[in-house]
């Protein structure tokens, strides 16, 4: 007797490495769109959890799925009830429909994924899933990379998505968007388009763009393999990141000094220590201390980080360097102090060491 087709073992294989780390008795669930990426991905969840209570694991593995309406189309609900029962269809329980409000920084396309991934996380947790399934493939870590190239993203975007993050895990980042068509076909599946990913629907994004009509320009001019090549670059830069980031983790803890005044939140770090650094390291410790005195992450830029730059190695008695959610980062007699801003603080900010920057000038 032959086996199943070989885009479907891809795909199982790919499942059953990305849970094999996961307890007996587990739930996962699958982010199931009805798309053919998560459509395969859910009928391999199924097999693999189906597989595991037929006593290859002690206790089953089990499978459930969270099908999110974003509510940007009309119709939108009812091809979310419609991937539901497919899921249904497959076996997987429990499976969850949440309807999320798109609102937000960065555009409908980043507002979107911050208020599914926000779905994501919020099912885990209400179910207790040890882990949630991303339909994602090379095609599409393929489209991040040159996405955050045109938009002249640093390493930590052209690293594109993890394999895992949390909760969340993307079994098949090995995988093209081809083999899930195809295993969708040999399963007999019918898997949901969405009309907004075609490149000439008014309310496409830049990442459909860029699927329909930049990769293909590239691989007829460069060749087959771009695809592949982007992902491969995504591979490299994340463990570069990885690296530069834990350094910057030490510098951080290194730098840090206790600041005290007049509000919570305050961030003091050692300008000399910060400076002793290469620029790769320092500007990422510069960046999570943002972060920690409560910049948003999605409102902080590389032109917000230099701004703290110039305070540790240009220093010339510049003021204070505004930055995202109402904070500011100054420097005091060889103290770089980010916290609340003026306007947020409802006046000047107190804050120790208390020196006089001019003298420091």
């Amino acid at each position: 007797m032959s086996g199943p087709d070989p885009r479907v073992a891809a795909i199982r294989s790919a499942v059953t490495d990305a849970v094999a780390d996961l307890p007996d008795g587990a739930l996962v669930l699958v982010a199931c769109s009805g798309g053919p990426d998560s459509l395969a991905l859910a009928a391999g969840l199924a097999f693999v959890a189906d597989r595991s209570r037929r006593a290859e694991r002690p206790v089953a593995l089990r499978a459930g799925a969270v099908v999110v309406d974003h509510g940007l189309q009309p119709g939108s609900s009812d091809a979310a009830a419609a991937a539901a029962d497919a899921c249904r269809r497959l076996g997987l329980d429990p499976v969850l429909v949440v309807a999320v409000d798109v609102a937000g920084p960065g555009g409908p396309e980043a507002a979107a994924r911050a208020a599914r991934h926000d779905a994501f996380e919020k099912a885990a947790s209400d179910t207790g899933a040890a882990a949630v399934l991303l339909g994602h493939t090379l095609d599409d870590q393929a489209e991040t990379v040159l996405l955050g190239l045109a938009r002249g993203s640093g390493a930590r975007s052209l690293a594109g998505m993890p394999a895992t993050r949390g909760v969340l895990r993307r079994p098949l980042l090995a995988l093209r968007r081809a083999d899930t068509v195809a295993a969708c076909e040999a399963l007999g599946l019918e898997p949901w388009h969405d009309p907004t990913n075609a490149a000439d629907h008014p309310a496409a994004g830049a990442r459909s763009r860029v699927r329909d009509r930049v990769l293909p320009v590239l691989e007829d001019v460069l060749g087959p393999g771009v695809a592949a090549a982007l992902a491969r670059t995504a591979a490299q830069l994340r463990e570069d990141a990885a690296a530069l980031d834990a350094l910057a983790g030490v510098l951080l803890a290194d730098a840090t000094q206790a600041v005290t005044g007049r509000h919570d939140g305050l961030v003091g770090l050692d300008c000399a220590t910060l400076a002793a650094a290469p620029d790769a390291v320092r500007r990422r410790a510069l960046r999570a201390a943002a972060l920690t005195a409560g910049c948003p992450g999605g409102a902080l830029h590389r032109t917000h980080v230099l701004a703290l730059d110039a305070l540790v190695v240009g220093w010339h008695g510049q003021g204070p360097a505004a930055l995202p959610g109402r904070r500011e980062g100054r420097r005091s007699y060889g103290t770089l102090v980010l916290g609340p801003g003026r306007d947020a603080a409802g006046g000047d900010e107190q804050f120790s060491p208390q020196r006089d920057e001019q003298q420091e000038r």
